[in-house]
């Protein structure tokens, strides 16, 4: 007995032996399903004749009526096929055609006596002959791990995927437009880049055979976007997709997708208040509301956000003043005081371990939208340190719903002595067995030499903010084609 894919491929066949030869047929498609059913009544008053095309999701034959739903990019459309009027047509839709399958329909709209606005088929010819059919008789793909391998299967098969890609995008192409309208300059850097820098992150490795290097995929394009404040751009950001070579899990992907902002001579209260107006945009040209339902509650973006220290936030969260902690045996005494669990053993330097304690006890309680100020300089080796404060970095977490959606630098360390020192400073703790300190750049530190004016920067997932305004609880829901384990046979 043939499998299914037998029975269709013997139908290509056939539609091929009656010269009804799918692939390369150029289509005369005028109209598509969304756009027919909002002009639906206008015209089927003017008796207007239409060919519409895209996929077969249904067949239902009764008689010598048939009935086909034709799905496209906009929406379904019913098509109805009538055996008096397409003859020879009509057996060969009925035996050939199968769901899947990608035709070009033409005729007159009408609606049925059921009321639903349906296409009478005058004529029509198969596009594509799907091989294969569409998954579980296409009431909706479940598998997670099918829908994330075979994604072409998961959008065609639930709405809701489609929705959600969609949103995502409107949220780029409004921030890319609010960008542009601020005067900023679109720009492409390095992806293969001979040291990896601008985060503390373990990067992937790969050898230029031509050239007899190894070279690193870009953990993030910052030091470069410096380098091009210092060459005069003074408002320049990034669309980058970036690479780190760490765990996967719901919250993180090996390869993703951020943007980097940089802006010569903003102050700070003019970063923060953009940084707010930004993503107000976004969201509203995104959904229409700056109001998002999230889990239990709501998430609102209208700005302005509640405002913390990092030490704050975690005294309120732990009663730990981090102040008071002077080395990494100070912080693991104050947890074990605090009768708090907290893992320390991967952990190398005070600034990972502050890190670790901001993470597993604090971060997740903060559901914002909320900034987080002045991290340690510990766990800022490029950002500049406070003025007055040389403990702290001038910088600012946006966090919502437990998450890290930004993270910025009101004042980027320019200093090209004090930033060669926090390299220093790296390289010990990358010799202690750190897999995530920072290497030493010095094509960057000549071009802080050359003199960097006073800038603020941020950095933005947009993937994590996707999955965060779609309600969706793994970034894998936000990218088309995630990293997956191969599929072992």
């Amino acid at each position: 007995m043939m499998d299914e894919r037998e029975v269709r491929k013997a139908k290509y066949l056939a539609l091929r032996q009656a010269k009804i030869n799918p692939y390369g047929v150029e289509t005369d498609r005028d109209a598509t399903c969304g756009e027919t059913i909002h002009s639906f009544d206008a015209w089927m008053a003017d008796d207007r004749v239409v060919t519409l095309a895209g996929r077969v999701m249904t067949i239902r034959v009764h008689g010598g009526m048939m009935f086909a739903d034709l799905q496209d990019e906009t929406g379904k459309l019913q098509l109805v096929f009538k055996e008096d009027t397409l003859k020879k047509e009509f057996e060969h839709f009925r035996d050939l055609i199968d769901p899947a399958d990608i035709v070009e329909a033409k005729g007159t709209l009408f609606l049925t006596k059921r009321g639903e606005r349906s296409l009478e088929v005058k004529e029509w010819k198969i596009l594509t002959k799907a091989l294969l059919p569409l998954p579980e008789k296409w009431h909706g793909l479940a598998d997670v791990e099918t829908r994330y391998r075979q994604r072409e299967l998961d959008l065609l098969s639930n709405p809701e995927v489609r929705d959600r890609f969609i949103v995502r995008s409107k949220l780029v192409s409004a921030m890319r437009a609010f960008l542009d309208g601020q005067g900023f300059l679109e720009v492409e850097t390095p992806v293969l880049q001979p040291i990896p820098g601008g985060a503390n992150a373990r990067p992937f490795i790969t050898h230029h055979n031509a050239l007899d290097i190894d070279l690193y995929l870009r953990i993030a394009p910052e030091l470069y976007l410096k380098r091009l404040v210092v060459g005069g751009f003074e408002k320049v950001y990034e669309i980058a997709r970036c690479f780190r070579n760490e765990g996967i899990d719901h919250a993180h992907n090996p390869e993703f997708t951020q943007i980097e902002l940089y802006w010569a001579y903003a102050n700070k209260d003019a970063f923060i208040t953009f940084m707010e107006e930004m993503m107000r945009n976004m969201v509203e040209s995104a959904f229409g509301t700056t109001k998002i339902e999230y889990a239990d509650g709501t998430v609102d973006v209208r700005g302005p956000w509640d405002r913390l220290t990092f030490r704050d936030a975690i005294q309120q969260e732990t009663q730990i003043d981090i102040d008071t902690c002077k080395t990494e045996k100070d912080v693991v005494a104050a947890v074990k005081k605090a009768k708090l669990k907290v893992d320390f053993s991967k952990c190398v330097g005070m600034g990972e371990y502050l890190d670790e304690l901001y993470k597993k006890t604090t971060r997740p309680k903060l559901k914002g939208p909320v900034w987080v100020f002045d991290y340690p300089i510990e766990m800022k080796p490029l950002a500049a340190r406070v003025p007055g404060d040389a403990t702290k970095s001038a910088s600012a977490q946006l966090i919502i719903e437990g998450q890290e959606v930004i993270n910025a630098y009101y004042h980027e360390l320019t200093d090209p002595l004090d930033q060669r020192e926090r390299f220093e400073e790296q390289k010990a703790l990358a010799e202690q067995g750190s897999e995530e300190a920072q290497r030493m750049d010095t094509s960057f530190l000549e071009a802080l030499e050359h003199g960097m004016p006073p800038t603020s920067g941020f950095g933005m997932g947009i993937d994590r903010l996707a999955a965060i305004l779609t309600g969706s609880p793994s970034l894998k829901e936000v990218i088309l084609f995630p990293t997956l384990r191969p599929k072992t046979e």
